[in-house]
C-alpha cells in the first residue's frame, strides 16, 4: 500500500485508502451517518485480509480523517461531516477528493 513517499504524501494515502475502501463503504452498507468502533474495526478487518494492508497504518488513517474533518468522534460513535450526509443519502460514490472539496467549503 505504502511506498518510498514522503510523510505528508503517505499519511494522504493513507487517509484516502482508509475512507475509500473502509469508511465511505461501512456508512454506504449501515445507511447510516454514524458507526461504532466495533462496526469500523469490522470493516477494516476485511479490508486489510482482502487487500493486504496493515492495521496500524489503517488506525493512522482514521485518526488522521478525524484530524482534517472528514469524522467526528463521541465516545465510541463516529459521524461523517454534516455536508456529506446527502451523498450518503443518495448512495452516491463519494470519494476523497469530492468528500475534502464539500468539507472546507465554507
Amino acid at each position: 500500500m505504502l511506498g518510498e513517499k514522503g510523510k505528508y504524501a503517505s499519511a494522504t494515502e493513507i487517509r484516502r485508502f482508509v475512507w475509500a475502501e473502509i469508511v465511505w463503504p461501512l456508512i454506504l452498507e449501515i445507511n447510516d451517518i454514524a458507526f461504532t468502533l466495533k462496526q469500523y474495526q469490522k470493516k477494516r478487518d476485511e479490508v486489510c485480509k482482502k487487500k493486504n494492508a496493515s492495521k496500524a497504518a489503517t488506525s493512522r488513517g482514521l485518526a488522521s480523517l478525524l484530524q482534517k474533518g472528514f469524522l467526528y468522534k463521541e465516545n465510541d460513535l463516529y459521524s461523517i461531516h454534516y455536508r456529506l450526509i446527502a451523498y450518503m443519502r443518495l448512495k452516491a460514490d463519494c470519494d476523497y477528493a469530492t468528500a475534502i472539496h464539500e468539507i472546507q467549503m465554507k
